[in-house]
């Protein structure tokens, strides 16, 4: 083989100029094909497929298997979209759209800062100071936001009124109340949480001092209702 036979030998190898064997298909549609149009390509993968099998094995398939797994992952993400759109979950509460007319009720104000409005006077007793009693919650910030609630743990909270084991405001609140009361308490910073509240997932952070809002029941007394009977 003399050195002018190399070019003609070289040439050989290339494709013919518009040629679809050897070439990897391209396969690049816009985020927003439809399936019609892969169903146009998968008939053009098959007719080149039968034009030239060994070229189109390996690598095409390939390119072919991308672009059906991106495509479901368009109809994917498109759902996952639509669940996020979803509204937030409603979280239970004591006081709901019936009673806000209750608090157009005149604003009581204590001489510690403490304001309140009866959302209904109970009827029962009122719980003498170190008494336990059980009491269900809405604790909200200022804007409405609930950042803790004694209905989402599903029974009342019980605890020793007037003794300190909750904040200020709420101890005094509940002891002014009567069993079967409701009372919207509008608690200052100063009466609050001095050390604020950090923030926990879908609850707001309670800053420092700062004023606070508590919607409470009060259920009942244990052994005082009983021995009053």
């Amino acid at each position: 083989m003399t050195s002018l036979d190399m070019p003609t030998m070289a040439s050989s190898l290339l494709l013919p100029l518009g040629s679809t064997c050897g070439r990897r298909p391209s396969f690049t549609p816009p985020q927003s094909i439809l399936v019609d149009k892969l169903r146009r390509i998968v008939v053009k993968v098959k007719s080149s497929e039968s034009e030239c099998p060994s070229m189109f094995n390996n690598n095409s398939r390939r390119d072919f298997l991308g672009l059906a797994l991106g495509v479901s992952g368009l109809f994917i993400g498109s759902l996952d979209a639509t669940g996020a759109g979803l509204p937030p979950e409603e979280k239970p509460k004591l006081c709901d759209d019936t009673c806000q007319k209750e608090l157009e009720n005149p604003m009581v104000t204590t001489a510690s800062g403490l304001q309140y409005k009866d959302i209904k006077v109970g009827q029962g007793p009122s719980p003498p100071v170190g008494f336990q009693v059980a009491a269900n919650y809405v604790a909200m910030v200022p804007s409405g936001q609930i950042f803790d609630s004694s209905l989402e743990k599903g029974q009342p909270y019980i605890f020793r009124v007037g003794s300190g084991q909750v904040i200020q405001g709420l101890d005094e609140g509940i002891l002014s109340m009567k069993v079967g009361g409701k009372r919207r308490l509008y608690i200052p910073g100063s009466l609050a949480f001095p050390k604020g509240l950090t923030s926990a997932p879908g609850r707001p952070r309670v800053p420092p001092s700062s004023p606070v809002v508590f919607d409470v029941s009060l259920e009942y007394i244990p052994g005082l209702e009983v021995d009053e009977e």
